[in-house]
């Protein structure tokens, strides 16, 4: 090893942007916190209940969203293209407003979660019966107003029973660290909003207590 081989490493530090560690193995998915005005022309979020014949989070309530495909130039592109899929509206009428937090969950996905303006009222919506089973609205003065339960998650290691103990420290002895997750509920007029879909909530309401 020498000079030259380090000064090129230290070239490619200092000018590059810093990633994330095992993007390119994770699953990616963007999804949208759609801003619309109700029918009282109050400004409120828009959720979708996912059909009952999908293979995964069947009845659940949710975001509009879904994976980034190659095809997608950037996260934001796949947001604005799975909600003009899912609500049966022109990209063109889906605006851009701000970027949230990255959300990475230790399931090896990504989640890229975005905040648009909806220019549409909500009976305008074709929302595709094959992925949603119903839209609505909650005004962001409810949800500002609204607390949610929070109930914690104990998440523990578990590893195979080929895992090479002889390995490692400790071998059978090691002491795993230990986690907790903390889940939200938000019930929305007996509407069950949980799981990510009220993590980006909450990060998203935090912004007007600043």
């Amino acid at each position: 090893m020498n000079d030259q081989q380090i000064e090129s490493v230290v070239n490619q530090l200092s000018t590059r942007q810093r990633g994330i560690l095992g993007q390119e193995e994770s699953r990616r998915t963007a999804v949208l916190v759609p801003l619309i005005r109700d029918e009282h022309g109050e400004w409120s979020v828009l959720f979708e209940k996912r059909a009952s014949t999908l293979r995964s989070q069947a009845g659940e309530i949710c975001f509009p969203g879904g994976h980034i495909e190659q095809s997608d130039h950037n996260e934001w592109e796949a947001a604005r293209r799975e909600t003009s899929e899912e609500l049966g509206l022109d990209p063109d009428k889906i605006m851009y407003a701000g970027d949230l937090d990255i959300l990475v969950l230790s399931s090896s996905l990504l989640i890229y979660p975005y905040v648009g303006f909806i220019h549409r009222k909500i009976s305008e919506l074709a929302p595709n019966p094959d992925e949603v089973e119903e839209v609505f609205t909650v005004s962001l003065r409810t949800l500002l107003d609204t607390i949610p339960d929070r109930f914690d998650i104990d998440l523990r290691f578990e590893p195979g029973e080929d895992f090479p103990y002889h390995l490692i420290a400790n071998g059978r002895d090691y002491k795993w660290r230990h986690g907790k997750l903390p889940e939200y509920f938000y019930d929305a007029d007996g509407r069950i909003i949980w799981g990510l879909t009220a993590r980006i909530l909450l990060h998203f309401l935090q912004f007007f207590r600043r």
